[in-house]
């Protein structure tokens, strides 16, 4: 890459938020599989503070697996992959198993049938007792939405209308029909959630 690495501000501010949860409820040792990498700002910011685990970083497009390999070789990291790519959309991914599987600010700017994806997917590949962590923005019941995140989905929904704030009680319903339990919700800064889910 020629110039600055590409960065987004928002990684900077919820990494260590973010990390703090991870640190709790994902194994000591093991393969994450991070489904949506972007820039690879968290992957290797969880690498370099949980250096027992394996990090597997991934991204559908190429500049920002560009983004990911430049921190990688930056960071002398040994517990990182080589970033893949990976739509979830679209069987086999690259990926055939690991202990856990992340995916940070993805459900909201895709299409719903992407998170069907990742639920489905991670169901595969996650073992007994395997974590999936998810983290965003989300509609809750009997929980008002913050008005920050009603103009966040309506400019989301403006660019794209497939795109936009999933209601948490459907991503969990969609999550136990792959036998993914809901464990563990997490308030973060910002309005956004962090939502745990273990395979059974």
């Amino acid at each position: 890459m020629s110039g600055p690495v590409l960065t987004y501000p928002a990684c900077e501010r919820n990494k260590d938020p973010i990390l703090g949860v991870l640190t709790r409820v994902l194994p000591s040792s093991g393969r994450v599989l991070e489904v949506a990498s972007g820039t690879g700002q968290h992957v290797m910011h969880f690498a370099r503070a949980l250096p027992g685990l394996f990090w597997l970083p991934s991204d559908h497009e190429p500049q920002h697996r560009d983004a990911i390999e430049e921190r990688r070789r930056e960071s002398g990291l040994a517990n990182v992959a080589a970033p893949y790519d990976l739509d979830v959309t679209r069987e086999p991914w690259p990926v055939e198993s690991a202990d856990a599987i992340i995916c940070i600010n993805m459900i909201h700017i895709a299409p719903w049938a992407a998170t069907q994806a990742l639920a489905a997917g991670a169901a595969r590949r996650l073992p007994p007792g395997g974590v999936l962590y998810l983290y965003g923005p989300y509609r809750r019941r009997d929980h008002p939405t913050a008005p920050s995140n009603e103009a966040f989905d309506a400019s989301l929904r403006e660019r794209n209308p497939s795109w936009g704030l999933r209601s948490l009680e459907t991503v969990q319903q969609l999550c136990a029909s792959h036998a993914l339990a809901l464990e563990e919700i997490v308030e973060m800064p910002a309005n956004n959630l962090s939502v745990v889910f273990r395979r059974g």
